[in-house]
């Protein structure tokens, strides 16, 4: 999916930024698709620091906030890196699938309707966004869709001013849950897989089939109705996805990030909507060693998934 987004030659090191931590690694190859982690570090971050927010200041001093990537970079060992893929916090950016009802007539004019699309969905004006579009399998019906992430260019900026004052080049940025979700990446197997990522005010949610997403849903909830909310998507997957397990798009692993969140918990909720326990996938899993104890899978998945790039 993602190679489909972007540029080739990814820089092997990557970033993770949060809103409670920067983690910062470089990955070595030990296998066809697998990965250790070589250098790694992780810094938290004072309170209010960084606020992330899709509309309004994510960073509240980039003076303070450029110690603290010095600091996970120098203890990491990576101080003289200078090209990063970077991982934005989920509530930065907006990812969605835009679904065309017909087709344009032209290029520019599906341009336009892709922008309109895009403000509805995003609800910012297509001119203040950075938007990455990526054409993807049409739904049921044949309608055309569209794999799209958002960024306000204010508040990328704010970002992209601190690489360039630390000499940096960030060539691949991208919302964390677009970068943990590589790791559910696959060309070649049947079955879907779905990726739960938390974040402070709920969660977002890709289905992956194959090397695709085929559903994207950000979720505003409180902890207490998360359960129930994790319950509705997967309802509308088995009601409108899914088949059964003749089928072979029927769900089959699940990816769960982040520390609030409990596997066994989200496979009981799964066994209820589907009919059937899910394969909760490990680290090791997708392909990702995680030799130090003190690594959190976590704090590395979006910047490892993103660094896993180097060597597609």
């Amino acid at each position: 999916m993602l190679e489909n987004i972007i540029q080739p030659n990814y820089p092997k090191a990557a970033l993770g930024l949060e809103q409670e931590s920067v983690t910062a690694l470089a990955l070595q190859r030990e296998g066809r698709g697998r990965f250790g982690i070589k250098q790694a570090a992780t810094v938290d971050l004072p309170e209010h620091l960084l606020t992330p927010n899709f509309i309004e200041q994510n960073i509240k001093s980039p003076a303070e906030m450029i110690v603290f990537l010095e600091e996970a970079v120098t203890n990491a060992g990576l101080r003289n890196r200078k090209r990063w893929s970077v991982s934005l916090p989920s509530n930065t950016a907006r990812t969605a699938i835009l679904t065309l009802e017909s087709e344009p007539a032209s290029k520019d004019e599906l341009s336009q309707v892709l922008d309109w699309k895009a403000e509805n969905t995003f609800g910012v004006p297509a001119g203040e966004l950075r938007i990455t579009r990526r054409k993807i399998t049409s739904d049921t019906v044949g309608k055309s869709r569209y794999f799209a992430t958002a960024v306000k260019l204010s508040v990328i900026d704010e970002y992209e001013t601190l690489f360039e004052m630390l000499g940096w080049q960030a060539g691949l940025i991208l919302p964390r849950a677009v970068s943990e979700a590589n790791w559910l990446f696959n060309k070649n197997k049947t079955g879907d897989s779905l990726l739960i990522s938390s974040q402070p005010d709920g969660f977002v949610a890709l289905i992956m089939r194959g090397a695709e997403p085929t559903v994207v849903r950000s979720v505003t909830c409180t902890e207490s109705e998360r359960d129930d909310e994790i319950y509705r998507l997967l309802m509308f997957y088995r009601d409108r996805l899914g088949g059964g397990d003749a089928s072979e798009n029927f769900l089959e692993k699940l990816l769960v990030v982040g520390k609030d969140l409990a596997p066994a918990k989200l496979n009981e909720i799964a066994a209820e909507a589907l009919g059937r326990t899910l394969n909760i996938l490990q680290p090791e899993d997708v392909g990702l060693n995680i030799p130090n104890q003190a690594l959190n899978f976590d704090e590395v998945a979006a910047p490892a998934g993103l660094a896993a790039l180097g060597w597609k």
